[in-house]
């Protein structure tokens, strides 16, 4: 398989993470996906044609899936704030699961499905011209996910609450109405991915608030199914984002 990432700069990084490619060449695959704090739009293609497009909502535990052989996936990785501003609408009804969407959305067809960087700028340019129609972005929106993101979780209810000029009730109702689950739930799911570098890398001790050694596997595998050693071993190659930042 070939795996690789765009990163995204400038104003679309606000609601943007990156744009992936995954091409899955010789056999039919199954992955383990963990919790990562960010929903995807996924394109299906196989013989340059697309097959199928998907929208995900936010994982708050692993869940397996198949990838089948000679069939490329793309992908954009958005951070929670884009369900709002460019699908215009809550994610809530998606938590752990997915909605397919007709095979022309965003004027898929046309897309160049076989030059990721030419993919990502004409998508980035239909984006961006959505989010130009926009009434005035609530900036608290803005300041609170920068401020998750920039955090890695590692921020408590109540400073996050005084950072952002937003109460801890309003916070949590916009996350239970929006996404679905509650602002805590997020934090720990941001903590636990921030652990998932270090995993990787041998290192099976907690860089990030937890109580302890035992909180901080319990906590993770809370959110992965797995304890940290587990996720290390990473048996067959089951887990795609552990497998990823190992080729890094």
């Amino acid at each position: 398989m070939k795996h690789r990432n765009i990163k995204i700069d400038g104003f679309l990084s606000n609601f943007i993470n990156c744009f992936w490619e995954h091409d899955n060449i010789l056999k039919e695959v199954e992955y383990t996906i963990l919790p990562d704090g960010y929903f995807d739009l996924i394109f299906e293609i196989k013989n340059n044609e697309i097959i199928n497009i998907s929208l995900t909502g936010i994982w708050t535990n692993q869940i397996n899936v198949r990838i089948k052989e000679n069939t490329k996936l793309i992908g954009i990785q958005f951070k929670l704030i884009a369900s709002e501003y460019i699908f215009k609408e809550s994610i809530k009804l998606i938590l752990n699961s997915e909605t397919v969407l007709p095979t022309d959305f965003w004027g898929a067809k046309n897309l160049p499905f076989d030059n990721l960087e030419k993919f990502t700028d004409s998508l980035t340019k239909t984006i961006y011209y959505g989010l130009k129609n926009l009434n005035e972005i609530d900036n608290r929106k803005f300041k609170l996910f920068n401020t998750l993101y920039g955090q890695k979780g590692n921020i408590s209810v109540k400073e996050l609450s005084e950072t952002v000029s937003w109460s801890s009730r309003q916070i949590n109702r916009y996350f239970n109405q929006q996404f679905g689950f509650s602002l805590k739930t997020f934090l720990n799911i941001l903590k636990c991915k921030s652990s998932y570098r270090n995993i990787v890398k041998g290192k099976l001790s907690p860089t990030q608030d937890y109580y302890d050694q035992a909180h901080y596997i319990k906590e993770v595998k809370r959110y992965t199914g797995n304890t940290p050693k587990e996720l290390y071993k990473n048996e067959n190659d089951r887990f795609l984002q552990l497998l990823t930042l190992g080729e890094k």
